[in-house]
């Protein structure tokens, strides 16, 4: 599995970024290989649609679970659009947010009533 968690840095040990769209970093790492990729925002300067344009990186990189802070509407359409998971409520270190969503202490999901 593919799970992408929004960073304020290039590292695991990183404060997981509380935004979506402007998050500094994007960290990818893949379950059955145990490998991170980090990535700068591409998007991270654009004056506008930042979300949009997050979401569909994250499908373009085969994401199945998006961990952030937050998400916003437009985003979240995209993602849910996609198939993919959205996990808010995160906050810590990102491998301490990765650590709780493969335990199962998901925080909340996007879309949950």
């Amino acid at each position: 599995m593919k799970i992408a968690v929004t960073a304020q840095a290039p590292s695991l040990e990183a404060e997981v970024d509380p935004r979506f769209g402007r998050a500094a970093y994007f960290v990818f790492f893949d379950t059955e290989t145990g490998e991170a990729e980090f990535l700068e925002n591409p998007n991270l300067d654009q004056a506008g649609g930042v979300g949009v344009l997050s979401g569909q990186l994250m499908v373009d990189r085969g994401v199945e679970v998006v961990i952030t802070g937050n998400c916003g509407p437009k985003a979240e359409q995209v993602l849910k659009a996609a198939g993919i998971r959205i996990v808010t409520g995160a906050s810590g270190k990102v491998q301490e947010a990765l650590t709780r969503f493969r335990e199962g202490e998901t925080g909340s999901e996007e879309g949950d009533d």
